[in-house]
């Protein structure tokens, strides 16, 4: 599927949709193959390598959900109220093989496990209690109030397959469940780098023609976060075919994801393209139908990823977010694409020419009657510009046939999270 687009980057192929682009970089990514052990404490945001079962039951005994009284049901056959001696109390952790006789109930407290014979706990607010006997006049339904042996994850049950984010919660489970150590997937190995010769450190003083390198920062914040990547910063290379060509030879050799802004249009300084056809690169995508951001590579550099991102810093932006950053889950052999879109309707009118899939920022403060974030659009869109994104609240897409928006306009948003 391809999209017709008003403007060309100047090279050849055809202009790919956003979903065919961002497929054909995911198509293009291989999982690292490599894990290392790690304990549970050391492994939060790292990916499982392999499956990982229940090395123990969860809850491991059957125990009580509240505070309150163990007792059995046989002993309340007849109609209530019931009086029922208390013979004992069991707290959580005690370890003593209670055996609950006829007749008798058992004082328990949550976590404690159930006494031999006991079916039933009820509540302490629903009992009345007078010296070592309790009085109830609702019989509880069988299993009331009792948390089963392994009915959260049994014995060599399995909790979670290989290809999944160890997140917080995920790790709380396997401690549940007994589980010290778990076998993940090597971090990716980045690097990033920057080129231009009108690109400045911040910092340094910009001579005449010079801007600051604004993409290094917005990568870099960006890939560090990541817990199951390792980045490495090139720099910023000159505009020189030669020095391109060599180092984006040696940063394949040495790295799983080669990341480039800047010289990927179809200028005479525009050289990434140039040194990745000389190095035999395996290009997938070279024109996009997305605004901002139409000119990218994406291809394999020998056993490298490789993604050139647009020099402009929101169109770099939007094309991580978009097309590269999905493939670099693919790498990091992730099996999960969270879904953060949510709806919205414009509170803006914008009109402006089809054929791309525009991503514009927006902010809100007011919602619509069914709960809907209100939109308000941010800045012009231009691919330059670091003003509104950096202001917004999240991305907003428009469909690449939607030629005006409206207020009342039903978008999708991406909220922007801290």
């Amino acid at each position: 599927m391809t999209e017709t687009a008003s403007c060309s980057t100047g090279k050849s192929g055809p202009v790919l949709s956003v979903d065919v682009a961002r497929l054909r970089a995911i198509a293009a990514a291989t999982p690292v193959t490599s894990n290392e052990m790690l304990p549970l404490d050391a492994a939060v945001g790292r990916v499982l390598a392999r499956p990982v079962v229940a090395a123990s039951a969860l809850p491991p005994f059957d125990n009580s959900a509240m505070d309150g009284y163990a007792l059995r049901q046989c002993d309340l056959a007849s109609d209530g109220p019931w009086h029922l001696p208390v013979k004992g109390r069991i707290a959580a952790g005690d370890r003593r093989a209670v055996v609950l006789g006829p007749g008798e109930a058992a004082r328990i407290f949550t976590g404690a496990p159930i006494p031999a014979g006991a079916d039933a706990v009820v509540m302490q607010e629903n009992v009345t209690r007078s010296g070592d006997q309790i009085t109830l006049s609702v019989r509880p339904r069988p299993g009331q109030n009792i948390r089963r042996r392994g009915e959260d994850l049994d014995l060599g049950a399995l909790a979670f397959g290989a290809g999944v984010a160890l997140t917080p919660p995920r790790l709380a489970l396997l401690a549940g469940c007994g589980v010290p150590n778990v076998a993940v997937h090597r971090r990716v190995r980045v690097a990033i780098l920057s080129t231009g010769d009108e690109l400045a450190e911040p910092g340094n003083p910009l001579v005449a023609g010079q801007i600051y390198n604004s993409n290094r920062v917005l990568l870099r914040a960006t890939l560090v976060r990541l817990p199951w990547a390792d980045l490495t910063d090139l720099g910023i290379l000159p505009d020189d075919p030669a020095v391109i060509r060599t180092a984006i030879r040696a940063a394949a050799l040495s790295h799983d994801v080669v990341i480039s802004s800047g010289g990927v249009s179809a200028g005479e300084e525009d050289h990434i393209l140039d040194a990745l056809r000389a190095e035999a690169a395996e290009l997938d995508v070279l024109k996009v139908a997305i605004r901002p951001g139409k000119p990218l590579t994406v291809g394999r550099l020998g056993g490298a990823l490789y993604f050139g991102l647009p020099g402009n810093p929101y169109a770099a932006a939007i094309t991580f977010a978009q097309i590269a950053r999905p493939a670099l889950r693919r790498v990091a052999g992730l099996i999960e694409n969270p879904d953060t879109w949510l709806p919205a309707v414009a509170g803006f009118t914008y009109r402006r020419a089809t054929g791309r899939r525009e991503y514009v920022p927006v902010t809100w403060d007011r919602r619509d009657p069914v709960g809907r974030p209100i939109l308000d659009r941010l800045g012009q869109g231009a691919s330059a510009s670091l003003s509104p994104v950096a202001r917004a609240m999240g991305i907003a897409v428009i469909p690449s046939d939607l030629s005006t928006v409206l207020p009342g306009q039903p978008l999708q948003v991406e909220p922007l999270w801290e």
